[in-house]
């Protein structure tokens, strides 16, 4: 599939993947800075953003639609970043063609399989009737009901946009991602991997506990394991200017 990207910079390439529910405009503000150093390319993976949607939906096609950009684009020793089930993207990535990266940054996200846990989220999505409800304040009420996070609301309903004048539509496709959630959740296949990797971890988050350290070393010989001890999941979010310095710190060194 083509992706939709933006690109900025100039420099060696940089590639953002995001999370599940996200889209590369969540990551805008971080190309910025990160575009000073490098040629970054702000994707939006399938069935996310501006990018297609598709009743298919798997790792393995993630990480082809990535490898069918980079060549599209004629690129080389990248480095790639992924946030979520983008990282598990670029894991994937990595493990099928380590000799296009360059260096690899894998935010709060692990090589395990992990139970589902996104129920109250896609009851919530579930629940806006985009018939009934015409502002994002009101959408933003009906999934309090469900979401009592602010901010993780805040990042759902960054999905809404106008298709026309008072009709509000989706640029995630909920219900294949409602149905491909077990393939979302799996673990990274067995198997080593040399790419220089740099996996950051929240301390406030469940992703990656430290008994994970050891398997993770064994997939990725060549790693670093680093802990934003104040942050949760959205590191970058939570974090950004720690993020930021521990990404630059790895990348230029």
């Amino acid at each position: 599939m083509k992706l939709h990207y933006r690109k900025m910079g100039e420099g060696a390439p940089f590639i953002i993947l995001h999370g599940l529910f996200g889209s590369s405009d969540n990551w805008q503000t971080h190309a910025k800075r990160l575009s000073e150093y490098f040629e970054v390319y702000l994707v939006d993976q399938r069935n996310h953003g501006h990018s297609d949607w598709s009743e298919d939906f798997n790792y393995d096609l993630l990480a082809e639609d990535l490898k069918e950009l980079i060549d599209d684009e004629g690129l080389s020793d990248v480095y790639l970043l992924g946030h979520s089930m983008g990282g598990k993207t670029a894991m994937f990535f990595a493990q099928k063609y380590p000799e296009l990266i360059e260096k690899l940054i894998v935010v709060d996200m692990g090589i395990k399989g992990y139970p589902s846990h996104h129920g109250p989220i896609l009851e919530g999505l579930n629940a806006l009737d985009l018939n009934v409800i015409k502002t994002r304040g009101a959408a933003s009420k009906e999934m309090a009901k469900y979401v009592d996070n602010e901010a993780t609301r805040m990042f759902l309903l960054k999905n809404l946009y106008w298709k026309e004048k008072g009709q509000l539509g989706w640029r995630i496709n909920i219900p294949v991602l409602e149905a491909k959630m077990p393939e979302i959740l799996v673990p990274l296949p067995e198997g080593e991997c040399f790419v220089p990797t740099l996996f950051m971890r929240g301390g406030l988050s469940g992703y990656i506990v430290e008994e994970d350290y050891d398997s993770i070393r064994e997939a990725f010989p060549d790693c670093e394991i680093k802990t934003i001890e104040k942050a949760g999941h959205w590191i970058h979010a939570e974090a950004p200017k720690e993020f930021l310095d521990e990404v630059l710190g790895y990348c230029l060194r």
